[in-house]
């Protein structure tokens, strides 16, 4: 069953966890668990994007809409970037490896 997400959720989370009503945008490619999320961006307007790190996320048909929680039940490594702050963005090089933090900024 499909639920309404929104792009803007109240930021931080309560218990540190992705609300079910939050949505990202997200890498077709992870979206259907072909490629592993290799960055998360929560963007300074409190938006989320996830990506592959491999392929053009600005391709047309390349991002889709998702629920954060739906990645997260395909990838519990995901939930500790839920408390990433505003203005930030995770790496890691593999599935399973360490997220490293920053502080982003869009491009453009």
């Amino acid at each position: 069953m499909a639920h309404e997400v929104f792009r803007h959720v109240p930021f931080p989370f309560p218990d540190g966890r992705f609300p079910p009503q939050l949505g990202a945008t997200v890498q077709r490619t992870v979206a259907d668990g072909q490629l592993p999320a290799l960055t998360v961006i929560h963007t300074a307007d409190n938006s989320w994007v996830v990506l592959d790190g491999v392929n053009d996320p600005n391709l047309h048909g390349a991002c889709v809409i998702d629920a954060m929680v739906h990645l997260v039940e395909d990838d519990p490594s995901l939930a500790v970037v839920a408390r990433l702050e505003v203005g930030y963005r995770a790496d890691r090089e593999r599935a399973g490896d360490v997220w490293h933090s920053f502080p982003y900024e869009m491009e453009g």
